[in-house]
């Protein structure tokens, strides 16, 4: 009894400012999952992929990128994507709350403290550039990933999110997006082709074989990402619901079939079915569910997670064996092509007779795949373009790329002065 009096005050207050406790509770775990994403998963992920020579590289720029994009937040990102339309309606919020103004304790997203839901968001915003790292992984100046990284998450991801997810001009069209098939991975992978074209290929490629380094290293970081991603998807649901359940069953099925799909195909074709393959596939596999995770039931997610690790295997086949782009760790072929078939495939598993949610504004399936296809147009159009532009100006003025005796040395060594292992 004692104990129940002293809750009633906190009870109290909570239903007084509409917080949901149990909603909290799930969106404070589920924000710290995303963030285990990429610090220790996508930076154990990427530098066991790299050769040993650019191990550190790697970490440095994941861990550099999370600071870096973290107080861009605070200073006015979040403003510009989460609040209302500035001078341009529908294409960017206003800074009205800047600097975190106004924002308090008892500032309320839903049911959950908007500290939280602001936190969450960050999370993303954090892992969207540092997917952007496998484009020009091993041969790119550390100054110009910190410029770069600054620009691009102002002028390319946070108008996006703006878009999709911040009641811009794609939300009103009713495009779905649930966890981050457009924001995320078309965003991602259409950046690092840009970088992987502009900035050129590594010395050697594809003539000399550069193999990961570490792959047990490659395997822990997919496992922190697979499991990470039940906070990526299950938490968009804000709160601790049916939705968010289904999301979560729907993420680890899609992962599944992705990773099974790659490896039945690379033991028929190679004879032999490999562990970055199978892991690759897992990859493939979460980001193509990713936007359709809160809307399809499990056979929708099983079906996406399939399809998702045959194009993707095909993809990065043509992209590194027959066109030669060197876009260092696959983001193009897996986060990209990955991002745009669950963008569309979302359209067609959302509908209910296929055991999916239904569409919100538009009207059937066919509607809803136009306004998909549009999102995805228009992000890569958008995103391709700043890219160039951003990292042409980046050349003029920093430099991307290290000298060629530096990239033979390894970026360890020529821009930290560290080795990642005792010789």
């Amino acid at each position: 009894m004692l104990l129940a009096t002293g809750l009633l005050p906190a009870l109290a207050q909570a239903e007084s400012t509409g917080i949901d406790s149990g909603d909290t509770a799930w969106m404070i775990t589920a924000t710290a999952l995303v963030l285990f994403m990429t610090l220790p998963g996508l930076a154990a992920f990427y530098s066991g992929l790299v050769r040993v020579k650019n191990v550190l590289s790697v970490l440095m720029q994941c861990f550099t990128i999370t600071c870096v994009v973290s107080l861009l937040w605070v200073v006015g990102a979040y403003s510009l994507a989460f609040s209302d339309g500035g001078s341009i309606q529908g294409f960017i919020g206003s800074l009205d709350k800047a600097f975190f103004s106004g924002i308090t304790r008892d500032s309320v997203t839903g049911t959950i403290p908007e500290s939280v839901f602001s936190m969450f968001q960050l999370t993303f915003a954090i892992i969207t550039p540092a997917l952007v790292i496998g484009g020009f992984a091993e041969r790119i100046r550390f100054s110009a990933v910190i410029g770069f990284t600054v620009l691009w998450f102002l002028f390319v991801y946070v108008p996006v999110t703006h878009w999709v997810w911040g009641g811009g001009w794609l939300a009103k069209l009713g495009v779905l997006d649930y966890a981050g098939g457009i924001v995320v991975h078309v965003n991602a992978g259409v950046a690092a082709l840009v970088c992987a074209l502009v900035i050129g290929r590594r010395r050697g490629f594809p003539q000399v074989s550069m193999a990961p380094h570490n792959l047990p290293l490659v395997a822990a970081g997919a496992g922190m990402l697979w499991v990470g991603w039940f906070g990526f998807n299950g938490g968009s649901a804000l709160a601790a619901n049916g939705t968010a359940g289904m999301a979560i069953l729907a993420t680890h099925l899609g992962a599944c079939a992705g990773a099974l799909a790659w490896m039945l195909i690379e033991w028929r074709k190679y004879g032999k079915p490999s562990v970055l393959g199978l892991l690759t596939g897992v990859v493939a596999g979460l980001g193509t569910i990713t936007p359709a995770s809160g809307y399809v039931g499990p056979m929708g997610a099983i079906a996406i997670g399939f399809i998702a690790g045959t194009v993707c295997f095909f993809a990065t086949q043509l992209l590194k064996r027959v066109l030669h782009i060197d876009d260092s760790l696959d983001v193009s072929p897996v986060h990209g092509v990955g991002g745009v078939i669950g963008t569309l495939l979302t359209a067609v598993f959302a509908a209910t007779a296929l055991g999916g949610t239904g569409y919100s504004v538009q009207p059937d399936m066919l509607a809803q795949l136009g306004v998909q296809a549009l999102g995805i147009g228009v992000t890569a159009a958008w995103c391709g373009g700043m890219t160039w532009a951003l990292l042409k100006g980046l050349d003029l003025t920093l430099g991307l790329r290290v000298s060629e005796e530096d990239e033979a040395e390894g970026l360890d060594l020529a821009e930290h002065g560290e080795r990642g292992y005792s010789p």
